[in-house]
């Protein structure tokens, strides 16, 4: 699990949300499976509106350009990102998303691997809403400032907790990443964080060197193109 603080700044945020206000909004049942049909209460902007279409896209080219995002999922494809809206005591159960989605245009098939969250919502206007997440090492509860955003590995078990006041609007996403398996990712991220740091030191470029290219050499060997 990796959070990734001020995606979008206040400004960002606010835009976003005031553009929202004037989306198409219906029930978050009509893209629930059946599993999810009775453990999801929540409202989403209609896949057919223009106006949540345009800012889907802004936000997704926004994700595609963010260095640390990239490092850590290593996107082939992002999927159109949704947007969401919890209030009235909204809440998603305990679910895993789907391993196979349909791409965008709905003439092919996507692969999960990762998802994310955006929020877009202060958190201190809204009562419970928490993301919780099963890491392996535990439950932990996610409520982040607007504008800020967790990466998980779609595997993973997750909930939102009921909103009991105010209201919770976010962006959720899902990302095809070219390394499918979570541990392969992540020691690639772990690496190229290493590389990252030791490019700024002098004394460490044989060092650097070397890692970039057993980074490449891994990413060739593991890569789903």
């Amino acid at each position: 699990m990796l959070i990734i603080s001020d995606l979008l700044d206040a400004s960002e945020v606010a835009a976003y949300r005031e553009a929202l206000t004037r989306a198409q909004w219906q029930d978050g049942l009509a893209t629930a499976g059946s599993v999810s049909q009775s453990v999801k209460q929540n409202e989403q902007v209609a896949s057919q509106c223009e106006l949540g279409q345009a800012l889907a896209d802004k936000l997704r080219q926004r994700l595609s350009q963010h260095p640390l995002f990239i490092s850590a999922a290593l996107p082939q494809s992002i999927l159109r990102p949704r947007f969401n809206r919890y209030r009235n005591n909204g809440h998603y159960g305990l679910h895993i998303d789907s391993a196979i989605m349909a791409s965008d245009d709905g003439k092919g098939l996507f692969r999960s691997d990762l998802s994310a969250t955006l929020f877009l919502s202060d958190p201190d206007s809204y009562s419970g809403g928490e993301l919780s997440i099963d890491t392996g090492f535990g439950v932990q509860e996610v409520k982040l400032p607007a504008g800020s955003l967790v990466l998980y590995a779609t595997s993973r078990w997750h909930q939102v907790e009921p909103v009991t006041a105010g209201e919770r609007v976010a962006a959720i996403c899902w990302i095809q990443s070219l390394v499918a398996a979570d541990t392969q990712r992540e020691l690639l991220f772990d690496l190229d964080q290493s590389i990252q740091r030791l490019q700024q030191l002098a004394e460490a470029r044989a060092e650097h060197r070397q890692l970039t290219g057993v980074y490449n050499n891994l990413l060739r060997q593991w890569a789903i193109t």
